[in-house]
């Protein structure tokens, strides 16, 4: 059970990163050159009123060293660091030098990535178990930490070692049954991916393009299948249905309420990911203004 203390905890970790956030593999760079530009996005997204900002692929502390930097109350998230990339006593250490310098403003989300993409992975859930047990021992406290969680065993686990989940590519009926998995208090944060295009055919188009490397992971085609789709959904870059389920797309108003259904469904917090056909390094400021406006 979560503890009154994780309670509090779980609570203050709501308040700091708001309703909304962005989900941005532009906003982790190895490159020395693109700091600047990254800092200098980092204190819009602060100034337009998002609360959080979550680097994509397997980032690292040191990747939100800059963001943080920048700003003075954004909260910045990995999402996720890998458990295979990274070891826990170095993820420990690049934690307590993060959280020195910024209090309370970094997120340490974890994942365990996919067997595709980690040759050194078996047994993922007992190895986060592990993971987590030599972060205790190392002192990153469990309230500043989330997880990519998306069955029922890393839920509870998210609910019990953590101060949440942060779930990517999943629906409002995700959403649902993590929150009751989950209960009322821990951290609920689900990525969501947001086209801003009206023209069906060219917004699908574009959503099938990103999503066409998810089709080939099992840890987001069995979680699609428990949601109830079917191997025809899955098919020739995924159903209608399924794409329109996955992203928000159209006018301002329906982009709207699509992301307000995750909140309807018990999310805390939506972490948005502008899906233009861009490259991984694009930093879309402009829609993200655009989202701002649109989320007041």
């Amino acid at each position: 059970m979560t503890s009154a203390h994780s309670v509090k905890d779980a609570r203050s970790v709501k308040e700091s990163i708001g309703r909304y956030g962005v989900w941005s593999v532009g906003l982790r760079s190895e490159d020395p050159a693109r700091r600047g530009d990254i800092a200098e996005a980092a204190a819009e997204l602060e100034q337009l009123g998002f609360g959080a900002a979550w680097l994509g692929g397997s980032s690292a502390a040191r990747h939100a060293a800059p963001l943080l930097e920048a700003t003075s109350r954004l909260t910045v998230g990995t999402s996720i660091q890998s458990i295979w990339q990274y070891e826990a006593d170095t993820s420990a250490a690049a934690f307590a030098e993060v959280d020195a310098a910024h209090p309370g403003r970094f997120l340490l989300g974890l994942g365990v990535s996919h067997a595709k993409l980690a040759d050194q992975y078996r047994r993922p859930y007992s190895a986060l178990v592990a993971y987590l047990d030599a972060l205790d021992a190392a002192g990153v406290p469990a309230e500043r930490r989330v997880l990519a969680a998306l069955g029922p065993k890393t839920l509870e686990l998210s609910r019990d070692r953590a101060a949440g989940a942060i779930p990517y590519l999943v629906t409002p009926e995700h959403t649902a049954r993590a929150r009751e998995i989950l209960g009322e208090e821990p951290l609920l944060a689900p990525e969501f991916g947001v086209v801003w295009e009206s023209d069906p055919a060219r917004a699908r188009s574009l959503a099938r393009d990103h999503f066409a490397m998810y089709l080939t992971l099992p840890n987001y085609t069995n979680s699609l299948l428990r949601l109830g789709y079917t191997e025809d959904d899955l098919a020739a870059g995924g159903s209608d249905r399924l794409v329109d389920a996955l992203y928000a797309w159209g006018d301002e108003d329906r982009i709207r309420d699509r992301i307000n259904a995750f909140h309807d469904a018990g999310a805390d917090h939506v972490a948005l990911q502008v899906v233009d056909g861009g490259t991984r390094d694009d930093l879309p400021r402009e829609t993200w203004r655009k989202l701002a406006s649109v989320l007041r």
